[in-house]
């Protein structure tokens, strides 16, 4: 039975993404900063139906420029970040860009990409976060880098905050977890260790009841501040959030 509600969910994916990717190549180019906001809001929203996630959203985004820090868990956890805050343009290891029709979309609303291995590569995003900043963007980062399981949070680097210190825009943290019944943190999420890409999906359109909660904290002030206390102050208001295991 869960094999066929995969197959099922599968077929509505690629349908989906198909949709994105004709919007697009058809629309994308007459439409306004809203007009596209609100599409990726829409797409995103529906990519989570489609894998049958439900969405819980607490808080809101403050207006205007901001830097969003969250922790990292699934591939999913930027589809889950538009759906509530369509605005944020994504720092994203540069493999992700030639990810087979993915790649498309995810270049299409503004991401900006990085090679993680080089350090002289995160001075450049940096420089081009604070470009972003300035000029009235959203950015938003995982500042741990890769995915974990949900609890612990992995160490936080303060690196890219940079761009948000240098700019004294603020920072809004947000909170990601996945989750289903009885169980805090949902391993079908996971995309940790040696899993794929294709495994990793197929455990999401296999599961039940997988939920994401999207928590945005308030807004923190970066004028003046010391990238590495301000990056581990928000590490511990992100995990004050989660419910602790072990």
């Amino acid at each position: 039975m869960r094999t066929l509600i995969a197959l099922w969910r599968l077929g509505r994916l690629l349908l989906h993404v198909l949709h994105g990717l004709l919007i697009v190549w058809l629309r994308w180019p007459a439409l306004n900063a809203a007009g596209r906001q609100a599409r990726v809001r829409w797409w995103s929203g529906q990519l989570l139906r489609v894998l049958g996630v439900r969405l819980e959203v607490v808080g809101q985004g403050r207006p205007g420029a901001k830097l969003l820090v969250a922790n990292h868990v699934s591939w999913l956890d930027i589809a889950a970040m538009h759906a509530v805050l369509p605005e944020a343009r994504f720092v994203s290891k540069a493999s992700v860009k030639d990810w087979p029709l993915v790649g498309t979309l995810v270049s299409a609303v503004g991401t900006l990409y990085i090679e993680r291995a080089s350090k002289r590569d995160a001075l450049r995003v940096v420089h081009q976060m604070a470009a972003a900043l300035t000029e009235g963007d959203t950015v938003a980062v995982f500042p741990e880098g890769t995915t974990g399981p949900g609890w612990p949070l992995l160490p936080m680097h303060g690196n890219l905050l940079q761009a948000a210190i240098s700019t004294e825009v603020p920072l809004q943290p947000v909170v990601l977890r996945w989750h289903q019944p009885g169980r805090d943190y949902s391993e079908a999420a996971q995309f940790i260790g040696q899993m794929t890409l294709l495994e990793s999906m197929w455990r999401i359109l296999s599961a039940r009841e997988l939920a994401v909660r999207v928590q945005v904290l308030a807004a923190q002030g970066t004028a003046h501040a010391d990238r590495r206390a301000l990056v581990e102050h928000v590490a511990e208001l992100i995990a004050a959030e989660l419910p602790q295991q072990g």
